[in-house]
């Protein structure tokens, strides 16, 4: 019984066999093969096959044509701190002399946390340094768009071309709130330029980076759109697009384009444990960069639309406070007096819906919208009240910022400063009735240590209530004549109020 199954094979065995070779000639890819005789119709198809290209497309097209347009920058900066021998002995002992020369050069060691910025600074003796970022040129006669977080400590400023020559340059205008910097070489000539994209790429879009990771200069990567519209607590405008690219610590304010040579964002974040790229980086839309850089050659700074309201998101539990059937829009908890918001009846409970006809989802929306306009422009604006839809025309006004509302006197300024702090009385800029707001942080500060915050306001220095940036400096300078090491401050922030305890600079 047992040789029978072993040594003769009945018909339908022997036609099971010869498919089962035939399977195995279609999988294994064999070429002329001859099929074994008998075999089911379904297995002599022929397989499913994608046409491929004689050649991959590839990006080298769009780089030849752009890459002369990208430049390497670097700033001359003060007190820069590196890591000592010992710090990274642990982290380099296993690693070949000459890659840990190079990791050292470039800063391996020194990594930003999620969002953070990616200037590369590459330490000097005596305190000294050296950032180094990206940029671009944006015009035939020299203008340069860089990050703001690039150029902002530094003295002197240098481009270096494609081509390989080093050249001076200042500072035109910078813009914090966006990280957008302009600036102009000095030597004359005609420079090989690119446009910003007037179209916002969609989720999935081609784009290749090129910039100055590590210092090294020149270099390109690839990859895809992977999100717009994204707020990484960077600042109050954030619309990021999410870049899905290896980009790294010294491609600050570098170029990101399309296919078709056009930048479409300029690189000025990442987020990553180590400071190298884990493939998630943020770009400044085209849009808003083109807006500020035009102001920037212009005027120098920047003035934004202000309409004068506090506002919120509007939750879902809100909505229903209110009675309304929707969660889109801004709650205003409070039009300024005198403000253009007040003058055309917005009212505190009032829920902004549409701004020129186009609806708004949120209040971070409304924000980036107004910001984004001149001042003096004319706005219709479309919202709720008592669950009926109302408009009003709106003249806006503009912006107070650090510049023209946050300083009082010559202490003020150099006290809040050293604290790495810019401020502006609360009601002059929408913050409420009470206390003085911050306007912009020195993330490297002493406040920004302690969690302090754009957007939140100083009610109390010392025990006693501020509504002026020279009472915040009176406050400091009582506590440092009073021998304190730290001034005592009562903060209101969107998680509540609370007190911190600030260490004080040195006098000087």
């Amino acid at each position: 019984m047992s040789n029978q199954v072993f040594h003769s094979a009945s018909p339908l065995r022997r036609k099971a066999l010869a498919s089962a070779a035939a399977v195995a000639i279609v999988a294994s890819g064999a070429v002329g093969a001859t099929l074994v005789q008998g075999v089911h119709p379904a297995f002599a198809q022929a397989p499913i096959t994608v046409p491929q290209a004689s050649e991959p497309a590839g990006f080298a097209n769009v780089v030849e044509k752009v890459k002369p347009a990208v430049v390497s920058v670097k700033v001359a900066v003060d007190n820069v701190s590196s890591d000592d021998e010992d710090g990274q002995s642990s982290r380099l002992e296993n690693v070949p002399p000459q890659l840990r020369e190079f990791l050292r050069r470039f800063g391996e060691g020194n990594g930003g946390g999620q969002g953070g910025g990616m200037p590369q600074a590459q330490p000097r003796r005596g305190g000294r340094g050296m950032a180094v970022g990206s940029g671009f040129f944006v015009s035939a006669d020299g203008y340069v768009v860089t990050n703001n977080h690039v150029v902002e400590h530094g003295k002197n400023v240098q481009v270096t071309t494609d081509d390989g020559r080093t050249l001076d340059a200042k500072v035109i205008g910078t813009d914090p709130k966006t990280d957008i910097a302009l600036l102009k070489v000095n030597e004359s000539g005609t420079y090989p330029y690119v446009k910003l994209a007037t179209v916002l790429p969609r989720v999935g879009d081609w784009v290749v980076a090129i910039g100055n990771p590590f210092g090294l200069g020149g270099t390109v990567t690839s990859g895809i759109v992977s999100a717009r519209g994204r707020d990484i607590g960077a600042g109050p405008y954030d619309d990021f697009l999410q870049i899905d690219a290896p980009i790294n610590r010294g491609n600050s304010g570098g170029p990101t384009f399309n296919l078709r040579g056009e930048v479409v964002g300029v690189n000025t974040a990442i987020a990553s444990p180590s400071g190298g790229s884990v493939g998630l980086a943020f770009a400044i839309p085209a849009a808003t960069v083109g807006n500020v850089v035009a102001q920037l050659e212009e005027k120098g700074q920047v003035t934004r639309g202000y309409l004068g309201v506090a506002i919120q998101p509007l939750s879902k539990d809100l909505a229903e406070g209110f009675g309304l059937k929707t969660e889109h829009g801004a709650l205003v908890n409070a039009a300024q007096p005198n403000t253009p918001a007040a003058k055309a009846g917005i009212k505190s409970g009032d829920v902004i819906v549409a701004v020129n006809g186009e609806s708004v989802t949120d209040a971070r929306e409304l924000t980036r919208r107004i910001a984004a306009m001149r001042p003096g422009a004319s706005v219709e604006l479309g919202y709720l009240r008592d669950g009926r839809e109302r408009s009003a025309s709106v003249e806006l006004g503009t912006l107070p910022n650090a510049e023209t509302a946050s300083i009082d006197s010559g202490e003020a300024k150099s006290s809040a400063l050293r604290l790495g702090l810019q401020l502006a009385p609360a009601d002059r800029v929408g913050a409420g009735d009470e206390g003085v707001a911050v306007v912009n942080v020195d993330p490297d500060g002493p406040a920004a240590a302690k969690g302090i915050a754009e957007g939140d306001v100083i009610l109390e220095i010392g025990g006693r209530a501020v509504s002026s940036p020279a009472d915040v400096a009176t406050g400091i300078k009582a506590a440092r004549d009073a021998g304190k090491s730290a001034v005592l401050m009562r903060v209101k922030s969107r998680q509540g109020v609370r007190f911190v305890a600030i260490a004080l600079p040195k006098a000087g």
